[in-house]
């Protein structure tokens, strides 16, 4: 077995170098190819060597590197990487070049490697947190890539990135050349950033696409539901949360509190029943506990199967002929796939962009023997429910704060 290369991954691969993010929708390859990367580019093995004139087509890497992948625990805890080694004729039990796979919880104890290779699976280090201070270390003294379906939403996204390239010296550097934070708010926010284009510049010098053809084709179903329109004028009017009978503290309790009125509809989880007959498997995606609750008490067609994944259960998708899957976005929106299933449903609307894409990707591979994907939505006409669409249709996060001051 050799690992085989389609066209959009070998033209990734004649352009990739180290710092570099792979970028490619899920099920592009982005592994193997991140692999072929390091077993060619940076080892010195051959993939090819038939085309080559050699006698076959795997041959040696020349000089060794160990291998680092940073990952998902998801990823991790499943061997997800072994099998992407497996055509390499590699594993994590490996000698030599030694191979770690870890998570990204982890990567505080990389920070004093020195001369390996790490592969950094999905885009962590948004930001300037402890992960991307690790990260920015660790690249400091290794070659690395990442591989990532959603770069960044925004500028500062990719601040991590740009500094472990050299474009600059640290945060401050490139704060002052290009951010413009508010003056209006309590804590530090962006206004608008200076000079997009020379930012432009430098993504695109860094980002590498690969471009293929998608075997299946996405339908999005959205279904209109009702909601409670009383008490949601209630919560906007008088800031009291009429669930504890207590004043409302804060703006991100009130819109914990409006888009419980909203999703905790009862047509919404009768909704969910009806789709769930004419699927007989069913992957639900849902955010808060209590949509968990309503899920797990609803009344499901006979001889369905529940199982779940968040941070308290972490079960495998059933074997059986009719299931449903209940993964919480923040627990499960990465990591694995399912090609036992076509349908999946967003039981509520996430804030992010970036984990709608890859939650949709669950389903979505190269290797699924389904050509149509079904995915199934619900929308209010509440102004949250309005405006968190928006959103998303924008490849945008929704912004609490922006929410309310545009309501003024």
């Amino acid at each position: 077995m050799q690992p085989e290369l389609d066209e959009g991954q070998q033209k990734a691969l004649s352009v990739l170098k180290n710092g570099n993010i792979l970028c490619g929708g899920v099920g592009s390859g982005k592994s193997r190819t991140g692999l072929a990367y390091w077993y060619t580019k940076v080892c010195g093995g051959q993939i090819d060597g038939k085309k080559r004139g050699l006698d076959k087509d795997l041959t040696p890497m020349l000089w060794p590197k160990d291998l680092y992948i940073i990952t998902t625990a998801k990823k991790r805890d499943k061997n997800e990487w072994d099998d992407e080694l497996e055509p390499f004729g590699l594993s994590t039990a490996s000698e030599r070049p030694k191979i770690v796979v870890d998570s990204w919880n982890n990567i505080k104890k990389y920070m004093d490697i020195r001369d390996a290779f790490f592969l950094f699976d999905e885009q962590r280090v948004v930001g300037y947190g402890a992960w991307s201070k690790s990260f920015i270390r660790i690249a400091k003294y290794n070659g690395w890539i990442f591989l990532t379906a959603t770069p960044g939403d925004c500028w500062m996204d990719y601040l991590s990135i740009f500094i472990a390239n050299g474009f600059y010296r640290n945060k401050r550097d490139f704060e002052n050349r290009h951010v413009i934070y508010s003056r209006y708010t309590k804590y530090p926010m962006v206004d608008r950033y200076v000079d997009d284009i020379y930012l432009t510049r430098l993504r695109d010098s860094i980002l590498v696409n690969i471009e293929y053809e998608k075997p299946t084709e996405r339908h999005m179903d959205i279904r209109l539901v009702s909601y409670d329109r009383e008490t949601y004028r209630a919560l906007m009017r008088d800031r009291w949360n009429v669930y504890e009978n207590k004043p409302i503290e804060n703006i991100s309790e009130l819109c914990f509190l409006l888009r419980k009125t909203v999703n905790a509809d009862p047509s919404r989880i009768a909704m969910v029943l009806e789709i769930a007959k004419e699927r007989p498997r069913l992957i639900i995606f849902y955010g808060f506990n209590y949509e968990l609750d309503i899920l797990r008490n609803a009344d499901w067609p006979k001889g369905t199967v529940i199982a779940e994944w968040n941070g308290q259960k972490h079960e495998e998708i059933p074997n059986s002929e009719r299931w449903v899957y209940l993964v919480q976005y923040r627990a499960g929106a990465e990591g694995w796939n399912c090609i036992t299933t076509n349908a999946l449903m967003f039981y509520s609307q996430d804030y992010s962009y970036k984990t709608t894409e890859q939650a949709m990707g669950r389903i979505d591979r190269r290797n699924t023997p389904f050509r149509d994907l079904y995915y199934y939505s619900f929308r209010t006409t509440a102004p949250i429910d309005v405006a968190i669409g928006r959103a998303l249709k924008r490849k945008k996060n929704f912004n609490e704060s922006m929410f309310f001051r545009s309501r003024k």
